[in-house]
């Protein structure tokens, strides 16, 4: 890869962080803060939209959050499923060309939002400008362990030579081979939280200190553009 310092990223992913924190400012219970943090969603695949950008990867649920607390977990899947069924029902995902996709173990959920995410990628698998993928029930170093059994298999079933194991036939068996340009988390904390081990290598990393994810607004998003735009991104050269 040749240097760069294009002023717009192909492909942003985002780690949505600080919905908790954010309610509990408005002394709320902590996971309200997710039903804002939602909202934003919409916002951010419009955004991208305008300034065509061509793919974005949302931090939504990883793995371990599967050890929140009862009460919070069901609130999430309720939320998980409403936004799910509202993007079903947008028409701009076909009219701008969105394509849905799932990255993680989305088997882990409750049967209900599996079919709806389902519906979801099997309704938008045909579009091309843009991609939104969602990163639910995923963890980074869960999906480099599962792309190594899966490669393992095929040279266990005689498919594939183990010398020709390379990083491409690698990131075939990844949940996603796209790698971020530019990855923003919001919520002040400095530290990647097991996302995109493998695809975040030469992504340009921005963490936001005094934003929220219910705070994030455009101008910050475009700031965070910006930034990247002033950087010169020398791959290692």
């Amino acid at each position: 890869m040749e240097p760069t310092n294009n002023p717009v990223p192909k492909h942003i992913a985002i780690i949505m962080d600080g919905n908790r924190r954010f309610a509990r400012r408005l002394m709320m219970k902590p996971w309200k803060g997710h039903e804002w943090g939602a909202k934003k969603v919409e916002k951010i695949i419009e955004w991208c939209h305008e300034l065509d950008v061509g793919e974005v990867t949302l931090y939504a649920f990883s793995l371990q959050n599967f050890d929140r607390p009862r009460d919070e977990f069901k609130y999430l899947m309720e939320i998980f499923e409403k936004e799910t069924l509202n993007l079903l029902k947008n028409p701009k995902l076909m009219k701008y060309g969105i394509r849905i996709n799932f990255i993680g173990r989305l088997f882990l959920f409750p049967n209900r939002l599996q079919e709806l995410g389902k519906k979801l990628m099997e309704k938008t698998k045909n579009n091309k400008t843009h991609i939104v993928n969602f990163a639910l029930g995923y963890g980074g170093r869960e999906e480099v362990l599962e792309a190594t059994y899966r490669i393992a298999k095929q040279v266990q079933e005689g498919k594939l030579e183990p010398r020709k194991i390379n990083e491409e036939v690698f990131e075939k068996n990844l949940y996603m081979d796209s790698q971020p340009d530019l990855i923003i988390r919001t919520g002040g904390e400095k530290r990647t939280s097991n996302f995109l081990v493998w695809q975040s290598a030469y992504s340009e990393w921005i963490f936001l200190e005094n934003k929220m994810w219910p705070d994030f607004e455009k101008e910050d998003f475009m700031e965070c553009i910006a930034e990247y735009g002033r950087r010169h991104r020398r791959f290692g050269k």
